[in-house]
């Protein structure tokens, strides 16, 4: 998978997690992200660790629920089982299936 691919599986998950609060929700705190943290939607996948402080910044400790919400759907999508790690950010979920993914060629 080309890191291209990656990140377009990634925002969908994004979107997808997000939606699953709502779609007015979704679209305030895109909103959000955009005017207050300047992180647009499309540039989510290349600033994780920004997205991830300014959900946290956003929702305080609710912040993983919703990041664990978007993990589950990145895993889903690429076909990789989630196990839930007590100590894991969603930094390390992400570097996680990055890892497990074989590298396909032509893609």
């Amino acid at each position: 998978m080309t890191q291209n691919s990656l990140e377009r599986e990634l925002l969908e998950a994004v979107e997808e997690g997000l939606s699953s609060l709502g779609d007015s929700p979704k679209q305030a705190i895109l909103f959000f992200l955009e005017s207050s943290f300047k992180i647009e939607r499309d540039n989510i996948p290349a600033n994780l660790t920004e997205f991830s402080e300014a959900l946290e910044k956003i929702f305080g400790p609710g912040a993983s629920h919703i990041e664990k919400l978007i993990v589950r759907c990145l895993y889903r999508k690429l076909g990789l089982k989630f196990e839930e790690a007590n100590s894991w950010s969603f930094l390390d979920y992400v570097d996680v299936a990055k890892k497990r993914l074989p590298a396909k060629k032509n893609e």
